[in-house]
């Protein structure tokens, strides 16, 4: 029997979490690294593909090969490159689409130089179709790890319906982003999509019954990898425990790529809207203390800390305090969640399973879902809902 290969393009193929997902696998390829840190790395589920099965390609603003921007973002060093990840030395990124109305602080010459969002599209579309044949894959899955944009002017008519977004498309509309021109394309290619940024992409109307109707599978929004997975792992254990959360305040400290993304404002404001809905929603009342605070501190790289402050009042009213404080490697905790979004992707392609694909929740911290389904976003229950689906083929 001979083995199915699944692709995987990533948007931003040379940022931190893309060059750590890959260098990983190829680790794992190579015997010098295991299973650890994969929350799939034991599923049995028919038809689920093999991680040594996955290959990698991609677009990126910046064309170096993806062992000097493993090097320059520091998560993956020489002993990584040398002992299994060497293949990364091998690997560049295609030219991307960008722009930096859309995300200000990041930019690069290696760029597509598109004449319109249709051209955009064409041009992605041959990627994909170039990508199928060079790297000889069964199936393919994009995924977006591009920077932060800002927030689009959703008011904007090309967002009301399908028809109305093709007419944006031929019209040019400013205010259709790089992000849904990809999503756009990949659905066109019949290619499933997920979102692992903050940035509007196949959550708007047009992109997410395109997908319906092509019964291609969709998921997305902004992976939830370290200070929300808390969130959703401490709130619902409060709440059944009958402790009010009467504030909670919290900061985060970063200084890689996504860090700088952010340090504009207008990026900023899409990143703090997906991390300050889910309290309520869990909680089931707001919290009108919630404060979220991202900064740019290019000393800690991809060293990620967050704080949290919570407080609470219980039985007779008496007043207490949760304090966090977690250190953690931004690139480690995302890339063996891209890495698992993927391989559940292609088994929704597989099981003919199209559009949004809510199951894939548990790894986002704004859940795309369907038919007007209210987001579940308790860890617990996200998890069970991912497990049931794997257990359960059509």
């Amino acid at each position: 029997m001979l083995t199915e290969k699944l692709g995987v393009a990533f948007i931003g193929m040379g940022g931190a979490v893309a060059t750590t997902a890959i260098a990983g696998i190829e680790m794992l390829k190579s015997g010098s690294n295991g299973l650890d840190g994969l929350p799939l790395a034991e599923c049995k589920a028919d038809g689920i593909v093999d991680y040594r099965d996955m290959v990698f390609s991609g677009w990126d603003l910046c064309g170096d090969d993806l062992g000097s921007a493993a090097l320059r973002h520091g998560v993956i060093g020489e002993a990584e490159l040398s002992n299994g990840a060497s293949a990364l030395r091998t690997m560049r990124p295609r030219p991307a689409v960008g722009s930096v109305d859309f995300c200000a602080n990041i930019d690069g010459a290696h760029k597509v130089a598109a004449l319109s969002h249709r051209n955009a599209i064409e041009t992605i579309c041959s990627d994909l179709a170039g990508i199928r044949k060079t790297q000889s894959v069964n199936r393919l899955v994009m995924i977006n790890l591009a920077s932060t944009e800002r927030l689009p002017d959703l008011a904007s008519s090309s967002f009301a319906s399908l028809p109305q977004f093709e007419r944006g498309l031929d019209a040019d509309d400013p205010e259709i982003s790089p992000a849904m021109l990809y999503a756009y394309a990949a659905i066109l290619s019949g290619v499933p999509y997920a979102n692992f940024t903050p940035s509007v992409a196949a959550d708007i109307l047009p992109l997410a019954t395109m997908a319906q109707e092509r019964n291609v599978p969709i998921a997305g929004k902004d992976g939830k990898t370290g200070q929300t997975l808390l969130k959703t792992v401490i709130a619902p254990a409060l709440k059944a425990r009958a402790l009010h959360v009467d504030g909670w305040f919290s900061t985060n400290i970063l200084g890689n790529s996504d860090g700088k993304a952010l340090h504009d404002p207008k990026s900023l404001a899409s990143k703090i809207g997906t991390k300050t809905k889910v309290l309520d929603e869990m909680l089931g009342y707001p919290v009108e203390d919630h404060i979220v605070h991202i900064h740019y501190y290019r000393p800690r790289g991809d060293d990620k800390e967050a704080w949290d402050n919570i407080d609470i009042s219980g039985f007779l009213g008496q007043r207490m305090q949760l304090k966090l404080n977690f250190l953690c490697k931004d690139s480690i905790l995302a890339a063996p969640l891209v890495i698992e979004i993927a391989r559940v992707l292609d088994l929704a392609l597989q099981r003919g399973e199209g559009g949004i694909q809510d199951q894939l929740g548990v790894y986002f911290k704004a859940p795309q879902t369907g038919s007007n389904r209210k987001p579940v976003h308790a860890f617990g229950e996200q998890q069970m809902i991912l497990d049931t689906w794997l257990r359960n083929a059509n």
